[in-house]
C-alpha cells in the first residue's frame, strides 16, 4: 500500500498539469517530500530506564537493560501528518516491541501511544528510505539494529554495569568506540541539588541513510542538529539531558519495589 501524500505536497494531477503536457515527468506514486524534510543520517537512540524514571519521578520499578527510545532521522520531524499510526501493521512485531521498545514511563497504560508518537514524529520521515517506508519496516528495522548493536552485552563485556560507584565518561566512550568503530553521542542528566555527578541517560549510535552502515554521530566541524527530545512524558522536563561532560558519571542500578 502506497503511503499517503506528505503534508503540503500537491496532488500528482496538479503537479502534472503544472509541468505542461510535454514535461509530464512525474513518475511513480508516493509522498512528495519538501526540502524542509531532508535528512542525512539515522540515530538509533537507546535510553537507560532507571535514569528515565529518575527524570520524571514516576516509576516504581525499572528495567535492568537498555531499551529503544527511537530511530530518528537527524533533521526532520512529522513529515506526513496524514500518515497515522496503525497498531495492526506491527502485530507480528508486538512480542519484541514489548520487550525491547517498552513505554518505560507508562508501563501499565496503553503502550502503543509511545509507538504512535515515534512513528508520527520520526517514522514518517524515515519512510523516505525504501527499507523503512512502512510501519512494519520502520519498527522491524529498528529492532534489528538494536539486536545487532547488542549494547547491553557490549557494556558488560567491558565490565561496565550499573553500580553505586562512579564511572568515567571515557569508560563508556572507549568501550563503544572499540566495538563499533565510530564515535557515539552519550547524554546525561545534570546533577540535581545535593548531587555532585551527572547521570548517564541515553546513548545514540548513528547510521548512514543508505545501507545502514555505522557512522560517527558528529563529524569535525559539524553543528549538532536541533535539540532532540528527551523523554516521552506529559510535563517531563528535558532541560537536564545534555551531552555528557568529561569526568565522572553515575550509572544507576534499577529499582525494585519490595513485595
Amino acid at each position: 500500500m502506497a503511503p499517503p501524500v506528505a503534508e503540503g505536497a500537491l496532488p500528482a494531477w496538479v503537479a502534472v498539469l503544472g509541468c505542461g503536457l510535454t514535461l509530464c515527468c512525474l513518475g511513480g506514486a508516493g509522498p512528495l517530500w519538501s526540502s524542509s524534510h531532508e535528512w542525512r543520517k539515522l540515530i538509533l537512540t537507546q535510553h537507560w530506564p532507571p535514569t528515565v524514571c529518575k527524570e520524571v519521578d514516576s516509576c516504581r520499578d525499572t528495567l535492568d537493560y537498555w531499551t529503544i527510545h527511537g530511530l530518528w532521522p537527524d533533521r526532520a520531524e512529522e513529515c506526513n501528518r496524514s500518515w497515522h499510526f496503525n497498531l495492526d501493521e506491527i502485530k507480528d512485531l508486538l512480542r519484541d516491541m514489548k520487550i525491547y521498545w517498552p513505554d518505560v514511563i507508562h508501563p501499565s497504560s496503553n503502550r502503543s501511544q509511545f509507538w504512535k508518537h515515534e512513528w508520527e514524529k520520526h517514522g514518517t520521515c524515515a519512510a523516505q528510505v525504501d527499507a523503512l517506508n512502512s510501519e512494519k519496516k520502520y519498527f522491524g528495522k529498528s529492532l534489528d539494529l538494536y539486536k545487532q548493536l547488542d549494547l547491553n552485552s557490549v557494556l558488560l563485556k567491558f565490565g561496565i554495569k550499573p553500580s553505586i560507584n562512579y564511572y568515567q565518561l571515557a569508560d563508556f566512550k572507549d568501550a563503544l568506540t572499540r566495538i563499533y568503530g565510530v564515535v557515539p553521542k552519550i547524554q546525561c542528566l545534570l546533577p540535581e541539588q545535593g548531587e555532585d555527578v551527572q547521570t548517564i541517560g541515553q546513548i545514540e549510535l548513528c547510521f548512514t541513510k543508505e545501507g545502514f552502515h555505522l557512522r560517527n554521530c558528529t563529524e569535525p566541524g559539524e553543528q549538532l542538529p536541533y535539540k532532540q527530545e528527551a523523554w516521552l512524558a506529559e510535563g517531563a522536563s528535558t532541560e537536564g539531558l545534555m551531552v555528557c561532560e568529561d569526568g565522572p558519571l553515575f550509572y544507576p542500578p534499577p529499582t525494585k519495589t519490595q513485595r
